[in-house]
């Protein structure tokens, strides 16, 4: 008789047991129970969140491909594959070892597809810096990345980092990667041919990370709790191998299918790829290679040691295999083969340890799970101006916000980061989207990653619409026409209706804003649980998005490019502050409603911010986001290294009040800067596309000036950028 605490200790809940008991007819074995708990906890089988991943478009635009474990789209002749995938609980365990490994399985996810990685992102969350310990995270998730994305030669391009209360206890470390194949080289996560081998290829397999799905990914850390032992080791050397043995051996065409042993390792590969190929396997643990003496059955099923596939290849292929992986040295031995019985059969030393239908394990009972607007939300939603009141130095308040971790550059972190390995990358980090060029070709891609999650919090159907929106913002910026998304689904415990609440909300209002902007979801994650003993995070659906530059001479930057040029603000401002870093910076309150924001308004800024790029009308593009109208202003005086440029703003046409209209977050707004003589052809572009249009100022070398309102040298505009984070 299995005693209750066995199986809780794997996250098994008592009618998990007993629905365990039913399905099998007996008493399940440990190893049984423990591939039960991994492949049904939240963050393998999406039990909580997968009634309403399923309404995502998976079309779009353009034509789009959608995997077992990664997706893209199709242009010219290629695929783009890319996804983004979070290593939350990890990171803030073992923050260096957490964000490595979690660089390191979402770029195996990519060639397991059959392209080759190219760029990477990240999306990081930590609570303010002035805690010692969120200091540490910040250093060590930044260090892991550096340590695992330069070793490997995969650079990494883009991302965002915010600060905020809510991730004091539970940072979030989300990692996109991207890569690029022909399109007849695609790769499937599915085992077939009766028969066929199953190979074990790469590392060898350990202790580290048991139950790391099961345990520390779907369940919310609790006051004193010890976790490090579920957290991976990563070895970014090993994975370089891997790469290139990979896609060597995918050359052969000898390969049926091929998947990433990540989360459940072992268990989760075995049965995802018979339950995706409708067929059975048989695996013998004693020929599994191994690191570590006196290895449980139900240790080898649940360890994640990284730098591991499993791959089902042809019959009489299997020497072919071996010699591709010993010359990179590394593992690649059959320890099993294909059946017809739909069964996941596991042997050890010739007893079989477990026997269940890959349909049991892989399609684990999914929920409807209640859910409630919280209850303080209307309070917090209530915004008076009234009690507000307008500094009298607004020159201090843009200093402040530039100052602000959240605005400020970000030049320290990816500094740390190889972004000109491969030499693809055209536009760097700092900028709106990274833009990298695809060698013969040229067309470009452009790459992004956003989320105010202070939005969703407020107002989750909206927030999650400006993420989308914004994201398709910064690649029009970047002269990139917006292709498709992945998503990292960052949320509190779905089993609290309150947190659930905002899952629902969001998914909604990324499935609007992507309906309307065309943009299939072709990718994703969910990551629930992400609470510690202060409260959930702030709801964060972080969107990663992909764009097509037709021509890679279209790629615009951000800054002010000469004196003279003139200035133009595109979409209107309006008097709203809510949820802005000015109002939470200056004023220390997080309330109100998030910014309007209209889909379709948003659409035909986009649509003409494209036309007038290609047309080759326009000098440097930035859009308004945290920080308002001065900030964006700012930020394209500043952010040049290689010369910096002012601005004199005479002519901002309205008459709300001064710190709104500066600081204020009002969406669907652009700053641009052209050639005095091109104005009147972007103005026409305009009115053709119903884009409110206003001539602001013109580029200086005087400084900041926006008369009776802001007057600054850029020097100091630039220390208060620049020190906040070094």
């Amino acid at each position: 008789m299995i005693k209750p605490e066995v199986y809780q200790a794997l996250g098994l809940k008592d009618e998990d047991y007993r629905r365990i008991e039913k399905i099998l007819g007996r008493e399940p074995s440990k190893t049984e129970l423990a591939m039960y708990s991994v492949e049904w906890s939240e963050h393998c089988g999406y039990s909580s969140s997968k009634k309403y991943l399923k309404l995502f478009p998976q079309t779009g635009r353009y034509q789009t491909m959608v995997g077992e474990d990664s997706g893209g789209f199709y242009y010219d002749d290629l695929a783009i594959i890319f996804k983004m995938e979070s290593h939350n609980h990890p990171s803030q365990v073992e923050p260096k070892q957490g964000a490595a490994t979690g660089v390191g399985g979402i770029i195996r996810d990519i060639f397991t597809a059959g392209a080759r990685p190219i760029a990477s992102l990240n999306s990081l969350r930590f609570g303010p810096l002035s805690e010692p310990y969120n200091r540490y995270l910040l250093g060590g998730v930044v260090d892991g990345i550096a340590f695992y994305g330069n070793c490997l030669g995969v650079p990494t391009v883009g991302g965002e980092i915010y600060f905020d209360e809510s991730y004091t206890g539970n940072c979030l470390v989300n990692a996109m990667s991207i890569g690029i194949c022909k399109r007849s080289e695609i790769a499937r996560a599915r085992a077939g041919g009766v028969g066929n081998p199953i190979m074990y290829v790469g590392s060898s397999t350990g202790r580290d990370g048991i139950g790391g799905c099961s345990v520390l990914a779907s369940n919310e850390f609790c006051e004193g709790e010890e976790k490090r032992p579920t957290v991976q080791i990563g070895d970014p050397f090993t994975e370089k191998c891997l790469i290139e043995a990979t896609l060597e051996t995918l050359a052969t065409g000898h390969v049926i299918g091929i998947k990433d042993m990540g989360a459940a390792g072992l268990t989760c590969s075995t049965s995802e790829m018979a339950a995706a190929g409708g067929v059975g396997v048989e695996i013998d643990l004693d020929k599994v290679p191994r690191r570590e003496e006196g290895m449980e059955p139900w240790e080898v099923m649940m360890s994640e040691s990284q730098e591991r596939m499993l791959v089902c290849v042809k019959a009489g292929k299997e020497d072919e295999i071996h010699r591709i992986f010993d010359k990179w040295d590394l593992h690649a031995v059959v320890i099993g083969h294909v059946n017809d019985s739909g069964i996941v059969t596991i042997k050890d030393k010739g007893t079989v340890v477990a026997r269940m239908t890959t349909k049991s394990l892989t399609e684990p009972e999914i929920f409807d799970l209640p859910y409630e607007r919280p209850s303080d939300l209307d309070a917090i939603y209530r915004l008076d101006l009234k009690t507000i009141p307008v500094p009298k130095d607004l020159n201090e308040v843009l200093l402040k916000l530039l100052g602000s971790p959240t605005i400020a550059s970000k030049a320290w972190i990816y500094e740390q980061y190889d972004h000109m390995v491969q030499t693809n990358t055209c536009v760097l980090p700092g900028s709106d989207a990274a833009v990298m060029r695809i060698k013969g070709k040229d067309w470009a891609l452009a790459a992004t990653s956003d989320c105010n999650s202070r939005y969703c919090y407020l107002n989750p159907n909206r927030g999650a619409q400006i993420a989308v929106a914004e994201a398709a913002r910064n690649l029009v910026c970047s002269g990139a026409d917006p292709a498709a998304v992945t998503d990292c689904l960052n949320f509190g415990n779905p089993n609290k209706p309150d947190r659930f609440y905002y899952f629902k909300n969001c998914v909604e209002g990324i499935i609007e804003a992507c309906k309307a902007f065309g943009t299939a979801v072709v990718s994703g994650n969910v990551s629930f649980y992400n609470e510690s003993p202060k409260g959930a995070i702030n709801p964060t659906p972080t969107i990663g998005m992909i764009g097509i530059l037709k021509k890679l001479d279209d790629r615009t930057t951000s800054y002010f490019k000469n004196e003279g040029d003139a200035i133009i603000l595109l979409g209107d401002t309006g008097e709203e502050i809510g949820g802005s870093e000015y109002l939470k910076v200056i004023h220390g309150q997080v309330r109100g409603d998030a910014p309007a924001l209209s889909l379709e308004r948003e659409k035909d800024l986009q649509g003409m911010m494209l036309e007038t790029i290609r047309a080759g009308l326009v000098k440097s593009a930035h859009d308004c986001s945290e920080g308002g109208l001065a900030v964006a202003l700012a930020e394209s005086c500043i952010i040049n290294k290689d010369g910096k440029l002012g601005a004199v703003i005479d002519d901002l046409g309205s008459k709300i009040r001064p710190d709104a209209l500066l600081f204020g977050e009002s969406q669907s707004r652009i700053v641009i800067s052209c050639d005095p003589k091109d104005v009147s052809k972007i103005e026409t572009a305009a009115k053709k596309w119903k884009v409110p249009f206003r001539t602001i100022g013109k580029v200086s070398s005087s400084g900041f000036k926006i008369p009776g309102l802001i007057d600054l040298p850029i020097d100091r505009l630039e220390t208060a950028w620049t020190s906040a984070i070094k």
